[in-house]
């Protein structure tokens, strides 16, 4: 990175060891509680570390607890089904880093005897490990002087030098990566790593940052410049995009039928209702049988009902869902990737988050009033 300024060489040449004992010492104060601090073993900052991609601390502690409860190990994780994992993943979306974490403790199995690789290129070799991952799991658990780069610390990096540039295109923080291995101690990398990360959360935030309260404000060349709220450079948003769908809940008695989503779906490898795209306008027009009888390709279906309408976001999608439940009289020939599945084996199933709130409807026979209350 280009450097501007007696100030901005002072930061990346001379005052590394100040800044690091300034904001380590705001760390021993301040820092947040998080259940995965409290061991600095590979797996459990592993496990975190992948939640917490794309989802906010706060979801992902209940989640990251339940999970290392049922896969306290990085071998009890390889030994358990795909299923399974995908059912302890379920609601914290994006279920691609579930798979990969299964498949990377299988590896880290076969190939390591269950020890973690002590190197970011080892690391990096498995599914699912970048960059970012290979430095925190090195810097937290191994104690290497590796640098990180997230959204949090990204943004004290680029206040920091004074960088007002874009940061939210592939390769735009590499400057960021720069500044951060000049500056990442050889003692305590780990605990510098988590503090420039705990600082961007509470302190140099978005917006509003607290910079009276920050223990880097006299090496902040953005705050000397009065540049802070427009750095970093604010991302374009991308456009939302409305979809409408309707999920069809077939029965049989006490059975309903579900289909596996396949590979490049949403959800892909979760059991869901089976679904179709509807119009935008009129989302119901037309006959509800045979809108069922298209959805459900052959089955003969009776009694239709709208049971619900749902929302919910996936990426920048926003989804619009309406339920009809309809009763089987022929359930037709066997399709691949469909299962008939009794009510009460719904909540063992690995679900689609909107799934899961149609299985409420279904298994707990309350007032869609009352059901739709208990959206997450």
């Amino acid at each position: 990175m280009k450097v501007a300024g007696p100030k901005q060489q002072t930061l990346r040449r001379l005052d590394s060891r100040a800044l690091s004992t300034a904001l380590v010492g705001w760390y021993a104060r301040a820092r947040r509680d998080l259940p995965w601090r409290h061991s600095s073993e590979p797996y459990p900052v592993w496990v975190s570390e992948i939640m917490l991609q794309q989802t906010q601390v706060e979801r992902v502690k209940d989640f990251f607890s339940r999970f290392m409860e049922r896969f306290p190990t990085v071998d009890s994780l390889a030994a358990a089904a795909e299923h399974e994992v995908l059912r302890f993943w379920e609601g914290l979306g994006y279920y691609r880093r579930a798979r990969q974490l299964h498949a990377a403790a299988q590896q880290i199995v076969a190939e390591y005897q269950g020890e973690f690789p002590r190197s970011t290129i080892g690391l990096r070799s498995l599914p699912g490990i970048g960059r970012y991952t290979a430095g925190a799991i090195a810097s937290i658990a191994m104690n290497l002087p590796e640098p990180i780069v997230e959204a949090n610390s990204r943004r004290v990096l680029a206040r920091l030098a004074g960088y007002q540039k874009r940061l939210d295109r592939p390769g735009d923080d590499e400057p960021m990566w720069t500044l951060a291995k000049s500056l990442v101690p050889k003692q305590h990398p780990g605990r510098f790593n988590q503090a420039l990360m705990d600082l961007g959360a509470m302190v140099c935030t978005p917006d509003r940052p607290l910079c009276g309260r920050c223990p880097l404000a006299r090496f902040c060349r953005a705050k000397q410049q009065g540049s802070v709220d427009r750095i970093p450079l604010k991302a374009q948003r991308r456009a939302v995009v409305q979809v409408r769908e309707v999920a069809i809940v077939a029965r049989r008695g006490n059975r309903v039928l579900v289909e596996r989503r396949t590979a490049g779906e949403w959800w892909a490898g979760l059991w869901d209702f089976p679904r179709a795209l509807l119009p935008q306008r009129d989302p119901l027009k037309g006959s509800a049988v045979a809108l069922a009888s298209a959805v459900l390709k052959g089955l003969k279906c009776r009694k239709p009902e709208h049971l619900a309408t749902l929302k919910h976001s996936v990426t920048h999608h926003r989804v619009t869902l309406e339920v009809v439940q309809c009763q089987v009289t022929e359930a037709g020939p066997r399709t691949i990737g469909r299962r008939w599945v009794r009510l009460a084996e719904l909540p063992t199933m690995a679900m689609a988050s909107p799934a899961r709130r149609i299985a409420r409807i279904q298994a707990l026979h309350e007032p869609i009033e009352t059901i739709l209350s208990l959206r997450k």
